[in-house]
């Protein structure tokens, strides 16, 4: 016969584990914007505000989500959008998060692809496994064939986002004129699955700020962003741990980065560094606990 009290403990034991997922769903609603203040631009220049989005991971029943994004810009008026990836988890996501995104794609923007730009999600078929250490980009043939039919027509949104005049920088370099104020732009392809390339800044500009831009902020590449110059480094990809302990913070981010870093406003050997915790959560494990999703104002003031 079991016993009364060990019964007892498996149901409180399984109710507290319904919950802490019923809420952990009930977060991934709860956007925030984080506002940032860095005094970059040179003495005199007008400020620039600077609208990180990131790990949007969009699926067609993400209504509150759409919602939420259609405001951003009437609310925060930014002067230049930066979009670090991850924006779908689905074909169908494409046309839903262009009309949303329709007023902010009529602002300057720049942005780079993450994975999940390129493929959907895959069943998660044991959730710990990510608290086990980064995801590898290494497949196997097998591997290789099931991501192939998981391909997503990345090219479509993509092309939408230049068609709206926003700049792609793919392991390339871009520069972008805002208020007088001459940014120079290097970007990469997703380092998380190895497509990174670091461009470099163009060396024949002297520009006010430069700006480096990738998806997932692996070490190398944010050490080769600040060797090169860089003012000020923004990256995605962590989710920001996307579950989190109360008072102690991150227990992965899902590359080589330190969990200290997973999101928020950083210093990189001196170069400030921004890791958004991102607008969504894997469509394969929807939830987020002490970790609300965000969109992040930055505002770059005169020294």
């Amino acid at each position: 016969m079991i016993r009364r009290p060990l019964i007892t403990g498996a149901l409180t034991v399984a109710a507290l584990a319904a919950a802490t997922v019923a809420y952990g769903v009930y977060e991934t609603r709860r956007f925030v914007v984080r506002r940032e203040t860095l005094p970059l631009l040179p003495a005199g220049a007008a400020p620039v505000r600077v609208l990180h989005l990131s790990d949007i991971h969009l699926m067609p029943r993400d209504t509150l989500k759409l919602h939420w994004l259609r405001e951003l810009d009437a609310a925060l008026q930014p002067d230049l959008v930066v979009n670090t990836g991850d924006n779908i988890g689905s074909a169908a996501s494409i046309p839903l998060l262009l009309e949303a995104m329709e007023p902010l794609l009529a602002r300057p923007g720049i942005f780079v692809p993450g994975s999940n730009d390129y493929y959907a999600p895959k069943p998660l078929i044991n959730p710990f496994k990510y608290f086990a250490g980064p995801s590898s980009a290494d497949f196997d043939r097998e591997e290789r064939e099931a991501l192939a039919r998981r391909r997503l027509p990345s090219d479509q949104l993509f092309a939408a986002f230049e068609q709206a005049g926003w700049l792609n920088l793919t392991n390339t370099t871009a520069r972008v004129n805002l208020g007088g104020t001459a940014i120079d732009f290097a970007g990469t392809d997703d380092p998380h699955l190895d497509l990174d390339r670091w461009p470099g800044f163009a060396a024949a500009h002297s520009p006010a700020l430069r700006l480096g831009v990738t998806h997932a902020p692996y070490q190398r590449v944010l050490e080769a962003m600040r060797d090169d110059g860089a003012d000020l480094m923004l990256a995605g990809h962590t989710h920001g741990g996307q579950i989190c302990l109360p008072f102690y913070g991150a227990l992965v981010t899902n590359s080589d980065l330190p969990t200290r870093y997973a999101s928020g406003l950083h210093w990189w050997d001196g170069t400030p560094f921004n890791v958004s915790a991102g607008i969504g959560a894997a469509p394969a494990a929807p939830i987020r606990i002490a970790c609300r999703p965000e969109a992040v104002v930055i505002d770059l003031m005169p020294r």
